[in-house]
């Protein structure tokens, strides 16, 4: 059993993490962005321990993937005894059961109208690219609506889907074609906006009202890309109505609606789909991520009437693989049973917490968020637009660290807060010292952004 959390033994990182991240460099893909020197030996629930003897509270998951906290033993059982009948026999060619029966019971859970089908990949980007090969497929158009902050994956197809930096894409031009991208629930033109209580469905008439009639014929849009809630772009919520407002346009043109639920679906936002807060009825569903508690599983979920591509069309080797489902399915069994409840409760508390926190300190400007899906943004005080602040961003994201306590960044100032969703309500309050102590030392120590 892990010890009450955190227990830093160490200066940070220690010898033996130094030792690894030194053999990393020499060997390992610099692409990677590493967001400090952290080196894992284990996890455990909502703990991690390196591999100096340092015990950390987790708020990342994995980037959101742990659903089930680290190594669940419910999850790990299913693993090892799925894995001692059958680790592999490609769904491609073959049928077994776990594949079935996980697309069944996805069938029931996602929030689409009418019967479903279920393709099986790694990742989000898989089942990214799978949904838009699809709906080109399906529809005979080859165009693509997605939005500016969004991220789908860094695969081509998923990387032209992408706009939350230039950096994920510098170099690698031409990506695939046919790709627009119009304003999320906020205005790129408007700072104020990026507190989207204020925001109304003006924000999608640049697609209505300019695109539309000037460059881009709606009649040649195939599907309309969207993250319920975004991700990378910042933990940004929309208002009801831009949702309602998207799927409106959408229904007028015979567009496809596409939902990225990578990252906020599966629990994470207190519903098992962030769709179900909107009343929102998408086409086609992305999950991935939180669905099997930390192995490799990507799904796309469609209208039957809609996933009627011929055999061949599309395929994956190892998508679906029997393990990774076995833990799906277990996965499933236990958010339903536990964790779902659990998310919203301790979502609840968690925000609560962070707003008590921006009240005391001047340099937080915003807290929204799902569930346990929460970000909380870094600005300039005093200043006309709440400047965002990346610096002090980075600065907490570093000084939680070194207290014990991991957290990441998203969009371009905001911490996100994404711990797996078996917390506890006395994980959420230590998290919320530790992050407010980190607050602090920055705010004190920063004279000028």
């Amino acid at each position: 059993m892990p010890p009450t959390l955190p227990r830093i033994v160490t200066s940070l990182p220690g010898p033996n993490a130094r030792a690894w991240i030194d053999r990393d460099a020499s060997r390992v893909s610099p692409s990677y962005t590493r967001a400090y020197p952290l080196v894992v030996e284990r996890g455990e629930g909502a703990a991690i321990l390196d591999v100096d003897g340092n015990w950390f509270l987790d708020f990342t998951a994995g980037i959101a993937v742990t659903a089930t906290g680290h190594s669940h033993p419910e999850v790990v059982k299913a693993i090892v005894e799925q894995a001692g009948k059958l680790i592999h026999m490609s769904g491609t060619d073959f049928y077994y059961g776990p594949q079935i029966r996980l697309a069944e019971e996805i069938a029931a859970l996602v929030p689409i109208e009418g019967p479903v089908k279920v393709f099986f990949g790694n990742s989000g980007a898989e089942a990214n690219e799978a949904a838009i090969k699809l709906a080109r497929y399906h529809t005979g158009r080859p165009r693509i609506l997605a939005f500016f902050g969004s991220f789908h994956g860094r695969t081509m197809g998923a990387l032209s889907l992408t706009s939350s930096r230039s950096v994920q894409k510098r170099g690698f031009f031409p990506l695939v074609p046919g790709v627009d991208h119009v304003p999320y629930a906020y205005c790129f033109r408007c700072p104020v906006n990026r507190r989207v209580e204020t925001c109304d469905v003006e924000c999608f008439s640049f697609a209505t009202d300019f695109l539309f009639p000037r460059t881009v014929p709606p009649e040649e849009v195939a599907a309309i890309v969207i993250e319920v809630v975004q991700g990378e772009g910042g933990y940004v919520v929309p208002p009801p109505k831009f949702l309602a407002r998207v799927e409106q346009v959408a229904r007028e043109h015979g567009i496809l609606i596409i939902a990225d639920e990578v990252q906020s679906g599966m629990g994470r936002t207190g519903k098992m789909f962030a769709s179900e807060h909107f009343d929102f009825h998408p086409d086609l569903i992305t999950i991935a991520k939180g669905i099997a508690s930390g192995l490799p599983l990507g799904l796309c979920v469609a209208k039957e009437s809609i996933m009627r591509w011929a055999p061949g069309s599309h395929a994956s080797t190892f998508g679906g693989n029997p393990v990774a489902c076995a833990a799906a399915l277990t996965t499933l069994r236990l958010l339903k049973d536990q964790y779902l409840e659990n998310a919203r409760v301790q979502g609840e508390r968690l925000v609560g917490g962070l707003k008590g926190v921006m009240s005391r300190h001047r340099i937080i400007g915003d807290v929204r968020g799902l569930g346990l899906m929460v970000g909380a943004e870094i600005v300039v005080p005093d200043t006309p637009d709440l400047r965002k602040d990346p610096k002090r961003r980075d600065a907490i994201v570093e000084k939680a660290f070194q207290r014990g306590l991991l957290l990441l960044g998203c969009g371009d100032n905001t911490v996100r807060f994404c711990p797996p969703l078996v917390v506890t309500a006395e994980e959420i309050d230590v998290c919320l010292r530790l992050f407010e102590e980190a607050v602090a030392e920055v705010e004190s120590g920063f004279l000028a952004p």
